[in-house]
């Protein structure tokens, strides 16, 4: 590994990358001090429209004058509108650096420490599936929880999937060429993960409610409604403007005002059933505005972040932030009853609810039909975002090759497994270059049979979904993997281990007759049963394997397996991880070499905990 005066290069680049996170966290934090003492003035301003709306009822009653409360009433709520706009506005600021600090603030804990705030993905965790359970793919310490950037439901999904089975070459081209140009704007990334990070504290459902909410109409029943809405504050304005110059028409004005209100009350159960559904997503939306915003207007070189775009529109048309927009805005405008004095003046001039439930119903029928698939696209938006995390966090990962052809190719050079820390990790090299073999592992307890195998497994995952892995070269072909390496068994089912190995053999027999590749990782066959028919069993699987040419790595403490060589020497390599046994210490390097394994450690392990074998 280079290096300078003595410290590892990668530890210098993982050193600056932390740093730059730091700064970008401290300088979000600032900001957001700032928005919070903003908003708190604008708190302070309209606790002082409100007294001067008190003030004004009291000159009112002392000079008997009620056009002076409707005229305050209008021109003070029009104020304490304003004022709270724009405290709203500072408000999401605050909040919007806040997260800012919390997503830098995540990724160096999670280069530091594995720990990530985005879910880890352990609903999507089967023992049935070809390989996530073996390979640590979802659930606490896993690769979904050092990948996932995820924040809704949509993406979260979406990623799963993309773990979940490998892709086609052009679809693992097209994400690579994303990752890297996502990779290479961490703003636009970050300003992204802010704006939608908040799902992470609003619920997994928020916005399957938001459809459910958006296709679920609310009807107002009659049809004079919609128009009275329209000119019931021409109507009022007209009024108190005659009042002014003819005192009695003050008493028309104040009934009109009082008819409006009894209208809004008489339509609670409407608005109360609007308001109980949007005014929770107001605030969500009005997050989801900046992110679709973020996606349209930024220039993407990659065909494949070009399309996803088009579909929600860029800068030549009107993209779904401006429709998402509209619906925020008129939530927010809904919300402003929450507000006692507030609800009863906009409400008495403007029939404020019942205008706002019209505005938004008229929205929804004009609007709703796209929303879904623009949250599909957000999704992909942040699957990709999540493999990009990979590629700006760990720069000397590589891209993998796709490699075409007949046979199978898993080639690495300095391939290890992206769990394990960096400090602690050993590499290795492996080949198999478009053809088709069998690699049988051999080695001591502890060797690190079973974690090459999942290295190179879970590397694999890594390449098929167009992700970068962590290695210095590789090549791969498209293709399924299938584990045999956790199999337990299951009270539950009635099933025994050895029950369980059976099916998951069967399981891998079966496809392997398939017409797409697989390539198995076996760790330790059929050690449920006693030693004979462990082997002859295993040998005979290994067989019809070959038989069936089928492709992959069998890891074994059973020597006799390794024999399988000299049967079929075209077919069959044999691989080995050594210890080295000094003054009783046994010392392991972690490196897999040609050949058979000639050194065991049991006997000394048994003795270490006061079995003498050779008693």
């Amino acid at each position: 590994m280079s290096q300078l005066y003595g410290v590892p290069l990668k530890s210098i680049m993982e050193q600056d990358i932390i740093s730059d996170y730091k700064n970008r966290a401290a300088a979000a934090a600032a900001e957001a001090a700032k928005y919070e003492k903003l908003a708190n003035q604008y708190s302070l301003l309209r606790l002082v429209v409100f007294g001067l709306f008190i003030l004004s009822v009291v000159a009112a009653i002392s000079l008997d004058e009620i056009v002076i409360i409707v005229v305050s009433a209008a021109v003070l709520s029009l104020c304490f509108a304003w004022l709270v706009k724009k405290q709203g506005g500072f408000d999401s600021m605050k909040n919007y650096f806040l997260d800012i600090e919390k997503v830098n603030q995540n990724e160096i804990g999670s280069m530091q420490n594995g720990t990530n705030i985005y879910p880890d993905g352990s609903e999507f965790v089967s023992d049935k599936h070809y390989y996530t359970s073996d390979l640590d793919l979802f659930g606490p310490n896993s690769l979904f929880q050092l990948i996932n950037r995820a924040a809704t439901t949509n993406g979260i999904n979406k990623l799963a999937a993309w773990l979940s089975a490998p892709a086609e070459k052009e679809a693992i081209l097209a994400r690579q060429q994303a990752v890297d140009e996502i990779a290479a704007k961490n703003d636009w990334k970050i300003h992204t993960q802010a704006n939608l990070v908040f799902g992470l504290k609003q619920g997994k459902h928020e916005i399957r409610n938001l459809f459910t909410y958006l296709q679920t109409p609310v009807e107002l029943e009659q049809q004079w409604l919609y128009w009275y809405s329209r000119v019931a504050p021409y109507l009022l304005g007209g009024l108190i403007t005659v009042a002014v110059f003819y005192a009695p028409a003050r008493y028309a004005a104040g009934l009109a005002a009082l008819f409006n209100l009894r209208l809004v009350v008489s339509k609670a159960k409407i608005i109360k059933k609007t308001d109980l559904v949007a005014g929770k997503i107001g605030e969500a939306l009005g997050r989801f505005v900046f992110a679709f915003r973020g996606i349209e207007n930024e220039q993407w070189e990659s065909d494949y972040l070009g399309e996803l775009t088009g579909k929600i529109g860029g800068a030549d048309q009107q993209g779904v932030s401006a429709s998402v927009k509209q619906l925020a805005e008129l939530i927010d405008k809904l919300n402003y009853h929450l507000n006692i004095v507030m609800a009863v003046i906009l409400n008495a001039l403007f029939v404020w609810d019942i205008r706002q439930v019209i505005a938004i119903e008229e929205w929804k029928k004009n609007n709703r039909q796209n929303l879904e698939d623009a949250f599909d696209v957000l999704a992909e938006f942040e699957a990709v975002i999540s493999l990009a995390s990979l590629r700006i966090n760990y720069p000397q990962w590589c891209f993998p090759f796709i490699a075409d052809g007949d046979g199978y190719t898993l080639s690495a050079k300095e391939i290890a497994h992206p769990l394990i820390s960096a400090a602690a990790r050993v590499a290795n090299d492996y080949e198999l270059e478009d053809t088709f073999k069998i690699d049988i592992i051999t080695g001591s307890n502890m060797a690190g049979k079973s974690t090459f195998l999942r290295t190179l497994g879970i590397n694999t995952i890594l390449a098929l979904s167009g992700a970068p892995v962590c290695a210095g070269s590789m090549q791969v072909s498209v293709m399924t993997i299938l584990s045999y390496m956790r199999i337990r068994d299951s009270l539950n089912e009635s099933t025994s281990t050895f029950k369980a190995e059976l099916d998951r053999l069967q399981m891998l027999l079966a496809t392997a007759d398939s017409d797409h590749k697989v390539f198995f990782l076996i760790d330790e066959m059929l050690r449920g049963t006693n030693s004979v028919d462990k082997y002859r069993g295993s040998k005979a699987v290994i067989e019809q394997l070959i038989r069936k040419k089928a492709v992959g790595l069998v890891a074994t403490h059973d020597l006799q397996i390794a024999q399988l060589e000299q049967d079929h020497p075209d077919y069959v390599r044999n691989f080995y991880f050594d210890i080295r046994v000094k003054d009783g210490e046994m010392l392991f390097d972690y490196k897999i070499r040609h050949g058979e394994c000639k050194t065991f450690n049991a006997s000394l392990l048994l003795k270490r905990i006061g079995i003498d074998v050779d008693a």
